[in-house]
């Protein structure tokens, strides 16, 4: 009896894991969900008779049903690696320069092309055949384990199919959710009042991240493959070998790809699908370029981030029309009163937006924006959308005119326009929750004190609470003040204090910068530092104890003046001094080095550098440290997605180096 359910049991699982090859691989259905439905059913009342018949890739181990207590982390055994973006076809053209110049010669050569799915990431682990983990990109070098989770995804092979199956193979992809389950799965949550997912990409990364793998799988992700990661078996010679490869195994892979002989082929099929992505069931935004052979790519090597022989196309900006709900306006650190446009929601860019920026009042004056406007918005990249464009034709003169507060709406002070030619209006009360809101996540931030832990939430808070009304007061804050917020405890009070008590010894540079001085950015607060080394110092100078220094202008000399003759001002900075802060830089950190007295422009997003943090390095070896590019500009440190700036620097024949060649210069 046993060897017959046995081989009924072999008989039923090859019988669904074909069906899912048909289904996912091939696209080309087999039977009808019911008999799946019908099938599955058989197969795990079986295994349930008969568990000593069980399998680890049997399909009926999709689901346990288990709630994870948590994830923990996986290393994943060759870096997750994210990609370079372009957002033009000469920056396609530039790229494909970049990778000709140390592959000397280009000719036979060609390119993968693949959609670039708005998912999650993901990495599979298969040793022998059988999927034995699965983790997130994490920081790419560690992610998170959601092994249980992934294995609910139907078209995610539990053990690979065919010939040549290698001994080791870590498989990279997007998990990701079409438009219509996101749509079905919104609907549910909108009846359960549950807040709405944007995005499919969100809702994949939200479904992928819960506890309850059950749920996950009602939630029909799906998953493409597109990378090789850790490779042991049989050489494979090249991108769409393995694609090739990848289908044999019985694993889902984009059907949407192409190998172009050429640049100009490259840039026709990005054309194409940018007019016809919209048809498809899922989001994509753009095209991933891949050299196509393995040899090559392995000779043009990657940077700290990024593969050389790799670039993503970006879709440019996306518009969409929609309607003005009404216009809010929101205070700064400085007092500075922004209006932005509430919207009725719409999807822009995959994205669902319910806000844009109106920049200024002047802004609404040029645009004509009126609250009930049809207006035309537009969102590039991760960019704050902003509205374009007021369509009037369709005006039903029931529009109105949006009015300059008098008032500010955090705390009814006056709004003024301090000078006639200045565009902003500002909240004069300086002791406005809001600004002083702002003004303290500007101090805590990451390039002025770096006090960690301290994020809006808390905060808010704080301020809401009374608990912080200054600056000062963050240094006398005690552990019961902050278990009264919510979600506090004792660790996470206790780290929080520490990270306050560590912040008192940032140099004065730092703590310049987050006092919030007018017109007084990082690097004047850097130069002020060191040309007068302690904060009394600075504080008792004159208007002409300026002039002498470069890079301090009129208008900064005035601001600085004015702030510390201000009582509130003075108050302040005695309270710090009571707390203990440091209030001096020490200048023998600026001495004579390789890059003394070079230029530097630090464009994209750095590994171990924020932008500020690099540009002080710089200034304390004695180099000049600059936002913009020029002649003058000495070396252009590009990290990952560098911007405009890169391109300006080739123009101008800039030296152009990345992040290790940086932190060698800076030893």
């Amino acid at each position: 009896m046993s060897e017959q359910v046995k081989k009924e049991i072999e008989k039923l699982r090859e019988q669904i894991r074909r069906a899912d090859y048909a289904y996912y691989v091939l696209s080309q259905p087999e039977m009808a969900d019911w008999d799946y439905d019908f099938l599955m059913k058989r197969l795990a009342g079986l295994e349930e008779k008969h568990p000593q018949l069980g399998s680890a890739d049997s399909p009926t181990q999709r689901v346990s049903g288990g709630i994870l207590k948590g994830f923990s982390t996986l290393k994943h055994r060759q870096k997750m690696l994210s990609l370079d973006n372009t957002y033009s076809f000469d920056e396609l053209k530039d790229w494909q320069a970049r990778i000709k110049k140390p592959l000397r010669d280009l000719s036979g050569s060609n390119y993968v092309l693949e959609l670039k799915i708005d998912g999650l990431s993901a990495n599979l682990t298969y040793q022998n055949g059988q999927l034995i983990s699965a983790a997130t990109r994490g920081d790419g070098q560690t992610g998170e384990d959601v092994t249980a989770n992934i294995k609910t995804i139907r078209a995610i092979p539990l053990a690979l199919l065919g010939k040549d199956i290698p001994e080791l193979i870590e498989i990279r992809g997007e998990v990701y959710m079409d438009k219509k389950d996101l749509a079905a799965l919104n609907k549910e949550r909108q009846q359960a009042l549950e807040p709405l997912f944007a995005n499919p990409r969100n809702a994949a990364a939200g479904s992928l991240k819960l506890l309850d793998n059950s749920l996950v799988a009602k939630r029909r992700l799906s998953f493409f493959a597109h990378s090789l990661g850790e490779y042991n078996g049989r050489a494979i010679a090249s991108q769409s070998d393995f694609l090739a490869k990848l289908k044999d195994w019985g694993v889902w892979a984009n059907q949407h790809t192409r190998v172009c002989q050429d640049i100009d082929e490259v840039i026709d099929f990005c054309r194409l699908w940018q007019e016809k992505k919209d048809k498809l069931p899922y989001e994509i935004d753009g095209i991933v370029v891949k050299l196509n052979d393995f040899g090559q790519q392995k000779k043009l090597g990657t940077t700290l981030k990024s593969p050389r022989w790799a670039v993503a196309y970006k879709f440019p900006a996306q518009q969409a029309t929609t309607e003005v709900m009404q216009i809010q306006v929101g205070v700064g650190r400085t007092g500075v009163i922004t209006p932005v446009a509430v919207l009725k929601p719409v999807s822009c860019a995959g994205v669902m937006i319910e806000h844009a920026t109106l920049h200024n009042f002047d802004e609404i004056k040029r645009l004509g924006v009126k609250v009930g406007d049809r207006v035309i918005i537009e969102r590039a990249g991760e960019v704050i959308p902003k509205v374009v464009k007021v369509v009037e034709t369709v005006r039903s003169g029931k529009e109105k005119e949006f009015k300059i507060p008098q008032k500010c709406p955090a705390c009814q002070g006056p709004i003024v326009k301090e000078k006639e030619e200045e565009v902003a209006y500002r909240c004069v009360n300086p002791a406005c929750p809001e600004q002083i809101q702002a003004g303290i996540l500007h101090f805590a931030g990451r390039d002025a004190m770096d006090i960690e832990g301290m994020g809006d939430s808390i905060v808010a808070q704080l301020v809401s609470r009374g608990l912080v009304k200054n600056l000062a007061d963050i240094y006398f804050l005690k552990k019961e003040d902050l278990l009264k917020i919510e979600l506090f405890k004792d660790k996470k009070a206790e780290n929080l204090l520490a990270g306050i008590e560590f912040s008192k010894k940032q140099p004065l540079s730092r703590l310049l910068f987050g006092l919030g001085i007018r017109h007084v950015g990082e690097k004047a607060a850097f130069v002020l530092a060191q040309k007068f080394v302690t904060l009394d110092n600075l504080a008792k100078a004159k208007e002409d104890d300026f002039r002498v220094i470069y890079e301090i202008g009129q208008v900064m000399a005035d601001s600085i003046v004015k702030y510390f003759k201000q009582d509130t001002a003075r108050k302040l900075i005695e309270k710090l001094r009571k707390a203990g802060v440091n209030f001096k830089e020490d200048v023998s950190l600026n001495k004579k080095s390789t890059i003394s007295g070079k230029s530097f422009v630090f464009t994209g997003e750095l590994v171990d550098f924020s932008r500020g943090q690099a540009q002080r390095v710089v200034r304390q070896l004695g180099g000049n440290a600059s936002s913009s590019v020029s002649a003058k500009t000495d070396f252009l440190v590009s990290g990952d997605d560098p911007g405009s700036k890169y391109n300006k620097a080739k123009a101008l024949g800039v030296k152009i180096i990345n992040e290790n060649k940086f932190k060698e210069m800076i030893k």
